[in-house]
């Protein structure tokens, strides 16, 4: 496996998987009337969100008529949320804790977005980030080919078969039972951990050109294991890393942030 993939990143949590659902009720500045409701304006904001939020697509690439469909959509909410029932039920407790909640997310999800517009990564950061998964990454890598077997009994005639001069590849074609079969069990190049543990730790233990004396079992059913060849791990350049690493900055940046306000909070 190449460095790329080994390197583990952690994404950005998303906090708008809550915050989404709910409708920016408060007008802003240059927002303007797009229909009146029963009394209520639904302004351009509000619509704008409810489009970006729907479709998820920027409300400059949205045609007249996905406008249109979208503003009956909007209108239907509306109508059924400024009914007289719609007021007493903002004070049944599931209904208000829904509101809450989704306020919320909402709130958190912009100061979120405003932390991160304040904490930019910078590219000494992204460097650092770069040399420590590469002190993580395995130092080596492995190209293999396995034959993938239903039971350890067919696993051990297919090593009776090699030890007796059968070619690797045509048996894996012949009775190997895995995806890798047509191509004669080859898995490519790949890093240990990239494999399940009792797959990998065989790999590892073998000289490169040796097959597995005994059967290997995983998940998957029973292995016989050829390791072709061994080489040394080579990091990927930085510039295809770039993204994933600077996304795994700004998370430590931000849990580092959230533990601090853990800290401080009131009790």
């Amino acid at each position: 496996m190449k460095l790329s993939n080994a390197l583990t990143f952690v994404r950005i949590p998303s906090l708008a998987a809550v915050g989404a659902l709910c409708l920016i009720a408060a007008t802003s500045v240059n927002a303007e009337a797009v229909k009146t409701v029963n009394g209520t304006e639904i302004d351009s904001a509000v619509l704008d969100v409810y489009i970006e939020n729907r479709i998820n697509k920027p409300v400059e690439q949205v045609t007249a008529d996905e406008r249109e469909a979208l503003i009956s959509e909007l209108t239907d909410i509306y109508l059924l949320s400024t009914q007289d029932s719609a007021a007493k039920l903002e004070d049944d407790p599931q209904v208000a804790a829904q509101i809450e909640l989704q306020k919320r997310g909402v709130l958190a999800q912009a100061v979120a977005s405003e932390f991160f517009a304040k904490n930019q990564v910078t590219e000494e950061e992204v460097l650092a980030e770069y040399s420590e998964q590469v002190k993580l990454a395995p130092p080596l890598q492995y190209k293999a080919r396995h034959i993938l077997l239903q039971t350890q009994g067919a696993a051990a005639d297919v090593i009776s078969e090699l030890d007796a001069g059968a070619d690797f590849q045509e048996l894996a074609k012949e009775k190997s039972t895995g995806p890798s079969a047509p191509s004669g069990g080859d898995l490519g190049w790949f890093a240990p951990n990239q494999m399940v543990a009792g797959f990998s730790d065989s790999v590892a233990a073998l000289e490169d050109g040796a097959y597995t004396k005994e059967p290997v079992q995983t998940e998957f059913g029973w292995h016989v294991i050829l390791r072709e060849d061994s080489r040394e791990s080579e990091p990927p350049p930085l510039d295809s890393v770039r993204d994933a690493l600077t996304q795994n900055v700004q998370q430590k940046k931000f849990q580092a942030h959230l533990d601090g306000l853990r800290a401080d909070a009131e009790r």
